[in-house]
């Protein structure tokens, strides 16, 4: 499965005297944006289109109605912000902070996450199609009733995620790592995992595996 990474457009440089701010109904276009703080807000209707943003800080952020496409993330903190029901489409999120980070009942279209933190973060209800976690610390995630198409999970830490009411089959988890991990027993078929990872989910379901 190939990932589209977004194409970084030919943008605008912002000056030392520009800022942007996230506001009602603003849709933020074309622009590269770095080191700027926008953290504690609460918006509505906010579109982020073929924008870069590096080491831009949104912490506790509730974005309601966001919508983002051909946008990279690089090297940013967006920890403990909400974006439920938003849609992302050819998002790249590299080296980034997502620790909490809500994406519950959004749509992600082409996304990639690249060497980011992402533990305790929420997934649940989310709609993804050709999605790639690289080399992404997924440790206690909400992965309850995802839909999914071409998810691939690449040298990631799964330790503690749940995927309750999700389905498996199709799934390969034999690149990644985890000491526990939670699912739909009835869902299990089709599961992809290597011998190892076989053992811990069978001692999660409570059996009594003897050597």
């Amino acid at each position: 499965m190939k990932i589209k990474k977004p194409v970084a457009p030919l943008l605008p440089k912002l000056t030392e005297t520009d800022f942007i701010s996230l506001d009602d109904e603003v849709i933020i276009e074309g622009l590269s944006v770095k080191e700027q703080d926008l953290s504690y807000q609460d918006v509505r209707n906010l579109v982020f289109r073929e924008c870069q943003f590096e080491k831009l800080t949104m912490n506790r952020n509730h974005l309601e109605r966001f919508e983002c496409s051909n946008v990279i993330f690089d090297h940013c903190d967006l920890s403990n912000t909400e974006w439920i029901g938003a849609s992302f489409h050819q998002v790249h999120f590299r080296q980034c902070k997502l620790t909490g980070t809500n994406f519950a009942e959004s749509y992600l279209r082409d996304c990639l996450f690249e060497d980011c933190l992402a533990d305790y973060t929420s997934f649940s209800a989310t709609n993804q199609k050709v999605v790639q976690f690289k080399q992404t610390s997924l440790n206690d995630t909400e992965f309850v009733e995802v839909t999914w198409n071409n998810l691939l999970l690449d040298n990631c830490s799964l330790t503690g995620s749940n995927w309750f009411h999700t389905k498996l089959a199709g799934l390969d988890l034999t690149k990644s790592t985890f000491e526990k991990i939670a699912f739909s027993q009835e869902l299990l078929k089709g599961l992809n995992v290597t011998q190892e990872q076989a053992i811990t989910i069978a001692a999660g379901l409570g059996l009594i595996i003897e050597e």
